[in-house]
């Protein structure tokens, strides 16, 4: 500490920064790279607006919209230090042909470089911790390779290793495999989520079909994310067989249930026995499909609540399915009528009232049946159809009996009530006895 006050240090350490300045700043070099920057930039910033409005505009046709243009719109506010970036990297490969010095201009292209991927990253990303990650090992590399450290500080990171028989692991490999595998499993999920959108809207391919195929890509493209950063990276894929025993017996006993879900989840899919849309019950709950996952299904009830279906339950257990083959729905609803009333027309009644309800089908034709004589009252039963029961059953059920509560109140028909005749066999003689107090 004492040596930064010594004069003598202090002054050396200024003659040392101004010999710098004098052999690399004040230069004729680096006033033609000052210039080369400067003009650079000023070309960028003209050709900005023209670059955004190109951008923007794209051309008028479907395969644009679906791949170009989401790239297009990611790009056009970064139209400056693109432009910047492009044309710095012509400099510098000019200059290197030409055996010009140019250490400015490599500076400013690794600025934009970091620049160009933190805007990139806080664009693409929504994570707010990913982001932050990208932001300071961009800006990381960027000091490193500035400063002539990153070469350096790379040889460093790879002496740092472990060695497992023939497979040799180092801080820089992890470094990079951590890298490129996010980035590969990044790109792995957004063209997945991409394909299974336009299977979806493709007018041939069911739901089901569509999730499936979806998925199955998924996992594709998520494994070959894998084999590829662990191969970038020099790990020998052959190392890999030596735990796969290990794994197996892990799946074998620890995730038994997991994997009977995913293979459960994947025949769902395959028999097409369940699809999103579908309304189903299974034990106490009654609902419709909202969303087929890989390891469970998604139901949600009239009430509003999402049960989360392990797919091994749907295989397993009996499960209704209101619209397996088609969404029509009978739905059945006992009346009784007094013995003293028209059946005929309480019949005819019953079907007029059924047929005023907007969720009733015309056709097949609503109907009503005396079922039996029972001790109160004639029973009869009305039966209607729906092809909506996600919508409920119990609503169009009251709406039904509604109506015919009015119409039979409009005609005189009355509902009886429970009736007890009571017959006394015998009587009792009863004494009166009067006692004087």
């Amino acid at each position: 500490m004492e040596q930064f006050l010594d004069p003598g240090f202090i002054e050396a350490r200024i003659a040392e920064i101004t010999a710098w300045v004098q052999s690399h700043i004040l230069v004729l070099s680096a006033v033609i790279q000052f210039i080369v920057i400067a003009t650079a930039f000023v070309i960028a910033r003209i050709g900005e607006k023209r670059f955004s409005q190109l951008l923007e505009k794209g051309w008028e046709a479907p395969w644009y919209d679906r791949f170009v243009r989401p790239v297009t719109q990611v790009l056009a506010p970064l139209a400056l230090p693109v432009i910047w970036l492009t044309l710095q990297w012509f400099s510098v490969v000019a200059a290197e042909n030409a055996g010009w010095t140019n250490h400015l201009i490599r500076i400013v292209v690794s600025l934009l470089t970091a620049w160009i991927i933190i805007r990139l990253g806080s664009t693409l990303i929504r994570n707010a911790a990913w982001s932050r990650a990208i932001a300071v090992a961009a800006w990381t590399i960027a000091a490193l390779n500035i400063t002539g450290l990153l070469d350096p500080t790379a040889a460093v990171l790879d002496t740092m290793a472990l060695n497992f028989g023939e497979v040799r692991i180092s801080i820089l490999g992890v470094f990079k495999a951590i890298i490129a595998l996010s980035v590969l499993l990044w790109l792995a999920g957004y063209f997945s989520k991409l394909l299974e959108r336009r299977l979806s809207a493709m007018p041939g391919v069911t739901p089901a079909a569509g999730v499936l195929f979806g998925k199955l890509f998924r996992v594709v493209l998520f494994t070959l994310a894998i084999v590829v950063a662990m191969d970038s990276v020099g790990i020998d894929l052959t190392a890999v067989a030596v735990f796969s025993g290990a794994i197996g017996l892990g799946i074998g006993f620890g995730l038994q249930k997991v994997f009977s879900n995913l293979i459960s989840g994947v025949i769902l899919l395959w028999d097409r026995s369940v699809k999103p849309g579908d309304v189903i019950a299974i034990g106490d709950t009654y609902g419709w499909i909202n969303a087929l996952s890989a390891r469970y299904v998604s139901v949600i009830t009239r009430d509003g609540t999402e049960h989360l279906i392990p797919n091994e339950e749907l295989i397993s257990q009996r499960v209704e399915n209101w619209s397996f083959s088609n969404r029509l729905v009978r739905l059945r609803m006992p009346i009784g009528v007094s013995y003293d009333c028209d059946v005929n027309k309480a019949i005819e009644v019953s079907i007029e009232a059924a047929s005023e309800i907007d969720r009733v089908l015309p056709e097949p034709v609503p109907a009503c049946h005396l079922i039996d004589f029972g001790d109160n009252a004639v029973n009869l039963e009305l039966r209607v159809w729906i092809n909506d029961p996600r919508n409920g059953l119990t609503n169009v059920k009251s709406a039904i009996l509604l109506g015919v509560w009015g119409k039979f109140k409009e005609h005189g028909i009355a509902f009886p009530y429970p009736q007890r005749d009571i017959h006394i066999k015998s009587v009792a003689p009863l004494t009166v006895k009067t006692v004087q107090t």
